[in-house]
Parts: structure tokens; sequence; C-alpha cells
């Protein structure tokens, strides 16, 4: 199989690295796979098994943790994974990074851990469920202990396959086990957060087993140049996520829940798709930032054919969403939500969007570091939305608002691809000239 998607992926892109990417794409794909599985396993489960306010509790506290997550991730899953990428023959400079980005991690998980302990305490709902918040922490200390962007930089992501799924696995069957009434919800924020630091405290024995890491604790410099780093794009992916929670938020604030319902519902498979190119975006986006250091002509030529390539695909996937979106929509969510047929013909292209989104944002503007030229879109992206959700949904209901995600989501490639043009990172060029560089 390897073998297989490895020529004809050679044939499009003609790199000798063609294998090691492929390699990486596999192990996220089962990665993805299995992430998206187990989920499909358990909540059957747990949903007969766990009142509704036990379940809607452990759901407001992983959502909580989250953010958290984001927190303390603080956008080193693009830019550490860059650094490391662009140094990772440099031993004593691979440490030095590993050790500054972690301790800024454990000062963030401090933060967050102060945060937690504020809102558990000013709020009666939390503080009478505060085991529930506190079990569920350890989602975001084993966030902060395993090495998702160690792997990415040294481009070894098969390590985070197989930790991940042995882990997950592990404690998807204990789950099966211990919970048998609603008198045991307590044991699944445990076991979550369990299978959390546990493939953390792994990936830790195996980074510094297998790549000689040194502990040193960093210089001041050091950290505030990588703090730095990771200030705009930490920004660009807290407003992501705000701006993908808004849409139900603001569509229930200016119409009613049931509106809310029909988008949410159409938006859920749409999100499911697109998680089908994460593989994709993680597996090349380090190989990208190496290439946009060493050579701008191989890059750029590399994101050239990476825009058709993604692009292709999308388009293809986008087109047969939209033509058969009535019978997916019947399929998946009755026939009771025959109302968000309509967003989800709308939605049906954003993926397509997204994809290239990505391609022009992340693997092409975070790999040239033009960090801060990216969050000012992602930014004026998320006031537009926010402006246009408002005034469409009033106008539209759910219909408005899923017209506004698409003109946001259009802003974002369209500004992108007009700002790498203008720097003279020509991804679509009309002339036979070549890059140079």
């Amino acid at each position: 199989m390897l073998k297989i998607v490895s020529g004809l992926l050679n044939n499009v892109f003609k790199t000798k690295d063609i294998r090691v990417l492929v390699k990486n794409f596999m192990s996220l794909s089962v990665l993805q796979a299995v992430n998206s599985l187990l989920p499909l396993i358990t909540m059957p489960y747990l949903l007969r098994v766990l009142a509704p306010e036990s379940f809607g509790v452990i759901a407001i506290a992983q959502a909580i943790m989250q953010y958290l997550t984001n927190l303390t991730d603080y956008g080193f899953n693009l830019t550490a994974t860059k650094e490391l990428s662009i140094n990772k023959q440099n031993k004593e400079k691979v440490s030095e990074i590993f050790n500054s980005v972690m301790v800024i991690k454990f000062v963030l998980m401090l933060l967050s851990f102060l945060i937690l302990c504020v809102l558990v305490a000013s709020i009666e709902d939390y503080r009478s469920e505060a085991l529930v918040y506190f079990l569920s922490f350890g989602m975001v200390l084993g966030n902060v202990l395993f090495q998702t962007w160690f792997f990415q930089g040294m481009e070894k992501m098969f390590y985070i396959t197989v930790i991940n799924i042995i882990s997950k696995l592990f404690f998807t069957v204990l789950v099966f086990f211990l919970i048998k009434d609603n008198g045991d919800y307590l044991y699944y924020p445990l076991l979550l957060s369990l299978g959390f630091v546990i493939s953390g405290i792994i990936s830790l024995f195996i980074v510094y087993r297998d790549f000689k890491i040194v502990f040193r604790f960093p210089s001041f410099s050091s950290l505030k140049y990588y703090a730095k780093e990771g200030w705009y794009v930490f920004i660009s992916t807290f407003m992501l996520s705000l701006y993908t929670n808004s849409t139900v938020i603001i569509l229930g604030i200016v119409t009613s829940e049931i509106y809310a319902g029909y988008y949410s519902a159409a938006e859920k498979i749409i999100s499911a798709i697109y998680r089908l190119f994460l593989p994709i975006q993680q597996a090349v986006y380090p190989y990208v930032s190496r290439l946009a250091n060493d050579s701008k002509r191989q890059s750029v030529n590399f994101i050239r054919k990476l825009t058709a390539f993604v692009g292709g695909i999308s388009f293809v996937i986008s087109l047969g969403i939209f033509l058969f979106s009535s019978i997916i929509v019947d399929r998946f969510c009755g026939p009771q939500y025959q109302s968000s047929v309509i967003v989800f013909r709308i939605l049906s292209f954003i993926i397509f969007v997204k994809a290239l989104g990505n391609v022009f944002g992340i693997q092409t503007m975070l790999a040239y570091d033009f960090k801060k030229a990216y969050m000012n879109i992602i930014v004026s992206a998320f006031v537009l939305h926010v402006t246009l959700s408002l005034l469409l949904g009033l106008a539209l209901n759910h219909i408005g608002v899923s017209i506004s995600v698409m003109i946001a989501e259009t802003y974002i490639v369209i500004s992108s691809l007009i700002f790498l043009q203008y720097k003279g990172i020509k991804i679509i060029s009309f002339s036979k000239e070549k890059v140079s560089g």
C-alpha cells in the first residue's frame, strides 16, 4: 500500500523525500481514523449508561480543557515544528528548542490550572462538580507532556501514531469495564486523563532515549525568542477557535436554538469530512518549512504542485457533497433535519476553500515566517464573520450564517494568495519564468 501511494505521489511531486512524506501521511491517517472511530464506539454506550446531567458536565469540562490546551499549545505545533525541521541535524539546537518550549509550556500549564481554579471557585455549577473538572485537567497535562510538535518537527510521525493508538485503545476498553451506571461517571474523565498523561510520559521517554536530548534550563533570551515566535500563531489559532465556536452561539442569540441545531448538524458532518485532510497538512508542513529555508525555487514549485493536488481532491469531494447533500443529511441526521440540507449545500465547498486556505496560510505564509500577516488576516476574517453573521443571521437565520462562513473562509484564501503574490511567492504564475532563489 505504501509503495502504491508513494508511486502515485512521486509522479506528482517528483521529490526524493516523498517516501518520508508518505510514511508520515499514512501514520497520521491511521491515527485520524482511530481518533474518529473510538468516540463512535464509546459515545453510544456512555449516552445509554450515564444520565444527561452527568454527560453534560463531562462535555462542558472537556470543552474548557480544549481551550486550556490551546493556551498551552501556544502555536508551538507550528512554530517549534518549523524550527525543528530546519535544525534537526543540529543536536545542540534541537535540545535548546525542546527545553525552551517545554519550560514555556509548563508555565502556561500552571497558568491554565490557576484559571481552572478561579472558574471552579466562581461558578456554583462548576463548584458542585469540582472533581470532574480537576480530573479532566489531566488532558491538559498530558497534552503538555506529549511531544506531537517534536515528532512532527523531526518528521517521525510514526511515534505519534503508535503511542496514541495503544494508550487510547487500552483506556477505551477500560471504559466498558469500569463504567456500569451513572454513579461511575467520574471514571470517564479519570480514564481519559490517564490515557493522555501516560501517552505523554511514554513520548517524553522516547524523546530522551532516541533523540539524546540534554536537559539544561534555557537562557532567558531563548525563552523570550520562542515565546515571541509563538505569539502571532497563538493569537491566530485562538481566533480561529473563537471563529469556529462563535457561529452557533451567534445563531442562538439572533434567532433560536432550532436554527442553531439545523446549522450545527450540517457543520459537524462537513467538519468530520474536512478532518480527512489533516494528515496531509501535518505531514507536509515540516517538509515545506525546511524547503522554504533551503530553496525558494524548490519550495514554491512544491507548493504549486501541492495546491493543484489538494485543490483537485478537495474540489471533487466538495462537488460530490453538493450533489448528494439531501441523501447525506437524510442518512446521517434523519428526516427532521431537512432544513439542514440548504446549509449543507452552502458549506459543501468550504472543504475546497479551507484546503486551499491551509496551503496558502499555514503551509506557505507560516513556512516563510509571515506570522504577523497571517494573524492579521485571521483576525480581520473573524471580525468580518461576526459582523456578517449578526446581519445575515437576523435576515436569513441558519442560511445567513452559512453564507457568512463561506464569505469569511473565501476572504482568508484570497487575502493569503494576494499577500503571497505581492511578496514574490507566486503560487499562481501566468508566465513561464522560473522562481529564483
